[in-house]
């Protein structure tokens, strides 16, 4: 079903609302204006509203547009008000407002404890907060990492812990470009966490449960069950568990990264692909119910149903919620009309979910999934009409394709700013994973069902597994293929919805013959290359050092134009999940590549210069003899554990700054905060503020 704009606009009305709410949202994020503010201006639009009603017929017909203004403004508002109200931090009964660092807390756990490499970690509602022999109802989140220990106590969810240890604020890395990971925990309410030793807290016996938790809880932990006792392997049972209830614990980190470079990671994740392939089979089965008269209201009620079954089978994780939420609206469309437009229930959906959590306008899996149906509506039959296939298993595969090309149309901008490459064999990969993984899917429900038959069950899993394995090596096989990633691509969020415009313009121009798409096109296309060629003459005359923070390790890049030099713990290097999490979306942003020749002049005793700036890198014990005159140190950066006197190293040096880095012990680094206090050196704390950047140009 395919609409031109202006129609859309008329029949979508819920597009009209969803852009002011979703605009209100990022002005209040980014702006953190005052919420008297926002209700004043929302009751005299509303009030205004109100009153347009009042005017005689004529008049409101000429201030029709005046009339959307105030609509416009109310919703606006709506988005402002919801982030607020949404925000842990402007809770009056957050915790964090009045913490103190001797508060005992009783805290109840949301998930069961997750095993890590080094502890176990669980996300945990704070209840209550012991305080001034005060016992205060207190709300928000927290992390909770426990040391692996033979004597820790089974945690799982509802599990109410008691501790008094200090909780440590949640933080960013702090390094350009990296994943902001204190934002993404304030989205969830988590605003600190805690290590806690077997020492440090108590269980109580009575579990705080909610029925749905445990309902869901149990049916995650049987289908579990099935999955591991009947799938053998672990690379396969891993992806099984993935595949049908998001279950990611046991997923292999390297084929992961495979997926992800195939362009094909979205079929892992629980979302509108498996929520699609579940809604095309409830419709078929109901197909039936539709012919008769009083048997086709049972029609939506029984897909609506079978989708909220398996959303609940899945875990009831906010992605399978989205994609549930946003086909119901389309059932309930389809149910109320046949004209009803999937523009405008796919808006309804999107409106519905950020009235329940803003935040989520920010969220990854929102973004990709709405573009990706969007582009799939847009798109499809016209990619589809390409070809006219008369076999019928060709045609097919041609529109499995065609699906594919579609969806990517508009994911692609969102994904390279996001990921920063793009998957070249992604119609190869799709065009097996996707069909490949949609009967995988359908075969572990039917696991599912059988499950109490054992050796049908031990079959099942059999086929399963040989099928997975299937999939695994010709997704690990098309990435080994030579240039199968272009990776490295950067571009700004202006830049993505440029792109973004640019699609729809030239789109709108070739779909309906309208020369002001091909202008409109054309007009961001020039803006988004003078910006693209803007950020690349701006890199090539960079020049800069670059202090990681990255804890328990030293990490410095010397940047010259597109090239850098690294020097560091050489851990990093091989590390491919330290280096991808830690330096590649530094390096990304920048537009560098390593250089072959290093452009430090070393010494023995870590002095160097860098363009016209004079480095002093210390990682180990160094004697200076006090020279006749001071010679000027422009960067001093301390690393690792060395033991050196900052007065010492005054009497030989003048030093304009000094930077602790990561390797850093936190003891050690208070100690250099007084001395150089105490001297007038300013210092710079990478673990407190993030990396350290020193432009040279």
């Amino acid at each position: 079903m395919s609409y031109k704009p202006a129609s859309i606009w008329k029949k979508a009305p819920f597009v009209r609302l969803f852009i002011p709410l979703a605009s209100g949202i990022l002005i209040q994020w980014y702006l953190q204006l005052s919420l008297l503010l926002w209700q004043f201006i929302f009751f005299v639009s509303f009030f205004l509203f109100v009153c347009f009603f009042f005017l005689p017929f004529f008049k409101r017909f000429k201030l029709a547009g005046l009339n959307g203004l105030f609509i416009t403004l109310i919703f606006c508002t709506a988005g402002a008000i919801l982030v607020y109200d949404n925000d842990i931090r402007d809770k009056t009964d957050w915790f964090g407002s009045s913490y103190e660092p001797d508060n005992a807390l009783l805290v109840t756990l949301k998930e069961d404890a997750i095993e890590k490499t080094k502890s176990f970690k669980a996300d945990a509602a704070v209840n209550y907060m012991f305080q001034n022999e005060k016992i205060l109802p207190v709300s928000g989140n927290i992390i909770l990492y426990f040391s692996k220990d033979s004597s820790l106590p089974n945690l799982s969810a509802g599990s109410q812990v008691i501790f008094k240890k200090s909780l440590q604020e949640i933080k960013s890395t702090g390094n350009p470009g990296s994943f902001d990971y204190k934002r993404f925990c304030l989205f969830q309410q988590l605003t600190h966490q805690v290590y806690l030793k077997p020492q440090d807290f108590v269980v109580l016996n009575e579990k705080n449960k909610e029925w749905l938790t445990v309902f869901v809880n149990n049916i995650r932990q049987k289908v579990l069950a099935i999955i591991q006792t009947s799938i053998p392997g672990e690379k396969e049972k891993g992806l099984a568990e993935a595949l049908l209830i998001g279950y990611k614990d046991d997923l292999d980190k390297t084929l992961v990264q495979s997926y992800t470079n195939t362009g094909v990671v979205h079929i892992i994740a629980i979302s509108g692909l498996h929520l699609g392939l579940i809604y095309w089979l409830l419709v078929l089965l109901s197909g039936p119910l539709q012919k008769g008269k009083h048997t086709k209201w049972l029609k939506p009620l029984l897909v609506i149903s079978g989708l909220w079954l398996f959303s609940l089978l899945a875990g009831a994780q906010p992605s399978v919620l989205r994609s549930a939420v946003m086909f119901t609206c389309i059932v309930l469309g389809e149910s109320i009309g046949k004209k009803t437009s999937i523009y405008n229930s796919l808006a309804a959906s999107a409106f519905m979910l950020l009235c329940y959590n803003p935040f989520w306008l920010w969220d990854v899996g929102f973004q990709l999934s709405y573009a990706a149906v969007l582009s799939i509506v847009i798109f499809m039959q016209p990619v589809y009409n390409w070809f006219y296939i008369k076999n019928k298993l060709l045609d097919f595969f041609w529109k499995m394709n065609a699906v594919t090309i579609a969806a990517q149309i508009l994911t692609v901008p969102l994904s390279i700013y996001h990921f920063h490459q793009f998957p070249n064999f992604f119609l190869l990969t799709n065009f097996i994973a996707v069909p490949l993984s949609s009967l995988i899917v359908l075969g572990e429900i039917l696991l599912c069902a059988v499950s109490f038959i054992t050796p049908l069950a031990l079959l099942t899993g059999k086929i399963l597994q040989g099928l997975i394995w299937f999939m695994n090596t010709y997704i690990e096989r098309i990435e080994a293929l030579p240039f199968s990633l272009w990776d490295g691509l950067q571009i700004s969020i202006i830049q993505a919805i440029l792109l973004v415009i640019t699609i729809n313009a030239i789109s709108f121009w070739l779909l309906y013959k309208q020369k002001r798409g091909l202008f409109a096109g054309l007009i961001t296309l020039f803006c988004f290359a003078a910006l693209r060629s803007f950020s690349v003459i701006e890199a090539q005359n960079q020049q800069k050092i670059i202090v990681y923070n990255i804890p328990q390790r030293q990490a410095i890049d010397l940047i010259d134009g597109r090239n850098f030099f690294f020097i560091g713990d050489s851990s990093l290097t091989h590390d491919d999940f330290a280096r991808n999490f830690h330096l590649k979306p530094v390096r990304v942003l920048n537009r560098i590549s390593e250089m072959n020749t290093s452009p430090v002049l070393s010494s023995d005793k870590g002095y160097f210069m860098y363009g016209n700036k004079h480095i002093l890198l210390m990682d180990k014990l160094i004697s200076f003899a006090k020279p006749e005159k001071k010679e000027t140190i422009d960067l001093l950066v301390l690393s690792k554990n060395p033991t050196i006197y900052m007065n010492r190293l005054a009497e030989s040096f003048t030093i304009n700054q000094v930077v602790f880095d990561g390797s850093v012990p936190p003891g050690k680094i208070k100690y250099w905060k007084k001395d150089c206090d105490s001297l007038h050196i300013p210092w710079y704390d990478v673990s407190e503020k993030g990396a350290f950047v020193m432009n040279l140009r």
